[in-house]
């Protein structure tokens, strides 16, 4: 199966730097985006294999840009892992109603985070 990348989207420098850290390290390929409608835009070029999507986002909230990308015929099928501060159980379920794949709460313990990644990444080689 061919390689596929990861897209991590969200718009805390921080945030972002800790995530592409971690995916260098366990030599994961990914792209970035900083807010809703630019996940969008490279979700649909690149077709990554998984979006790591933060909630609160400038332009479309995740929310939002979970339930686009699994209503396209051409982005249904990429797997969608929000990965939020928002903690409440009605987040996480209103989360899942827009499609995503699974939920992360930040701050997100790095062997948590590695581990989903691994889950929803399986039968794709890096």
């Amino acid at each position: 199966m061919s390689v596929k990348s990861i897209l991590v989207v969200d718009d805390s420098p921080v945030e972002l730097q800790f995530v592409t850290r971690m995916l260098d390290a366990k030599g994961y390929a990914y792209t970035t985006a900083t807010d809703g409608e630019e996940a969008i835009r490279k979700a649909a070029e690149q077709h990554p294999g998984l979006v790591l999507l933060d909630i609160v986002l400038p332009k479309k909230n995740g929310y939002q840009v979970c339930r686009e990308l699994k209503t396209r015929p051409a982005t249904k099928d990429i797997r969608v892992v929000l990965v939020s501060g928002k903690d409440q159980d009605s987040d996480r379920y209103w989360g899942m109603k827009q499609g995503a794949d699974d939920y992360v709460v930040k701050p997100v313990q790095t062997e948590e985070l590695l581990n989903v990644i691994a889950k929803h990444m399986q039968g794709f080689s890096r």
